[in-house]
């Protein structure tokens, strides 16, 4: 406790030494353009609003007997909760929701903010990532990359029908037009067997049990772009077209930081990145009897950090929302024209096929759960 306490003392400390300097230069915050010089307040506001996750403690031991905090380890994993918040307050809300201390917040709001809670019940809590973790080699309390996240929380989405999310993770810095399309689309999963068995696994855990993910139509898509920058530090030949996805109306900023050190990057000014940053311990917060939560820790009411694009460890993820096909359609669009122009060296590549070498496409389902301890 003593070492939390110093260590909420230097980031408190360090927020005052972070104000925004006096500049003519925009500053973009996921797909928004700010002027410091006429509307700092509304930039602020619109920081605020994004949700905040941080270091926990006290909650349950994850596992039944492991730690019952994530201080040290855990990150990356908030940082990947801090992402997929953003693209469910997109999904529910609206990117230009805005959130004000004390003032009552819609229904969608705090169902978005149970989804993350400490709890082995919540679908994207502490406990679901580190445990859907060891999946991907990780045991619990060993620090995640980018990569690893992301493929958790598309793990982790297939049981989520509250929200209905179709979660691609590019491979190879490739994104298939195609396989994305097909996944978005895929039909509805049926009735029978596969429905009763993910009902008795959603009851298990706690999860909503409407049938609000078996509807037809467009899946709205999270996508995560996992990128190799350079070898030891970031080549500045990609800065332009890094900073160019923040300005993106479809933006949920990116997964990175320093090694073992990870941010939630959401936008820039000049050549520095902004970003939240989860290296602060509080306390487990619970929901209340009516279902709200004291939300006050979950937002950063202080001046965001800063760090120049150069300092970026080459290791990053890249994520994108798109509600509607026609977000999806207008990304690829802007893709085209600001980051595949005239680049020598690409960010990402972009493809309308499925590469013919790559193994078949076949979108993820919901696996068949046979026990409430899986």
């Amino acid at each position: 406790s003593v070492l939390s306490r110093y260590e909420n003392q230097i980031n408190i400390l360090s927020d005052y030494l972070e104000e925004f300097p006096e500049t003519d230069e925009p500053v973009w915050i996921l797909g928004r353009q700010h002027h410091l010089n006429t509307d700092k307040s509304k930039l602020l506001l619109d920081i605020s609003a994004r949700l905040w996750f941080t270091y926990r403690r006290k909650f349950s031991p994850i596992g039944g007997t492991g730690p019952s905090s994530d201080a040290g380890w855990g990150c990356m994993l908030r940082c990947g909760q801090m992402m997929l918040a953003q693209a469910l307050i997109c999904r529910h809300l609206g990117r230009d929701w805005q959130w004000e201390k004390h003032k009552k917040q819609p229904e969608e709001y705090h169902r978005i903010l149970r989804c993350f809670l400490d709890r082995k019940d919540c679908c994207y809590s502490i406990h679901q990532m580190a445990q859907m973790g060891v999946g991907e080699g990780k045991s619990i309390g060993e620090w995640f990359g980018p990569n690893t996240v992301a493929q958790v929380l598309k793990k982790l989405a297939l049981f989520d029908e509250w929200n209905s999310l179709a979660v691609y993770v590019s491979m190879d810095n490739t994104v298939v037009i195609e396989d994305i399309k097909k996944m978005c689309w895929s039909p509805p999963q049926s009735s029978g067997a596969a429905h009763s068995s993910a009902h008795m696994h959603r009851s298990a855990l706690g999860w909503n049990k409407n049938a609000a993910g078996f509807c037809a139509g467009w899946k709205p898509l999270l996508l995560i772009i996992p990128l190799r920058l350079g070898i030891n530090h970031i080549n500045p030949v990609y800065i332009d077209a890094f900073k160019e996805c923040f300005k993106m109306p479809q933006s949920l900023g990116a997964l990175g930081g320093k090694p073992n050190n990870a941010y939630y990057f959401i936008g820039f000014l000049g050549n520095e990145l902004i970003y939240l940053d989860p290296h602060t311990t509080q306390s487990f917060v619970d929901w209340e009897e009516n279902g709200t939560v004291d939300d006050e820790s979950f937002h950063c009411q202080q001046a965001p950090h800063r760090m120049k694009i150069m300092n970026l460890d080459p290791s990053v993820a890249l994520g994108f929302f798109c509600k509607e096909e026609c977000d999806f359609d207008n990304w690829c669009s802007l893709v085209q024209k600001e980051i595949l122009k005239q680049q020598s060296l690409r960010m990402f590549e972009l493809v309308q096929k499925h590469p013919p070498h790559w193994p078949p496409f076949i979108p993820p389902t919901k696996p068949e759960v046979t026990t409430t301890g899986a």
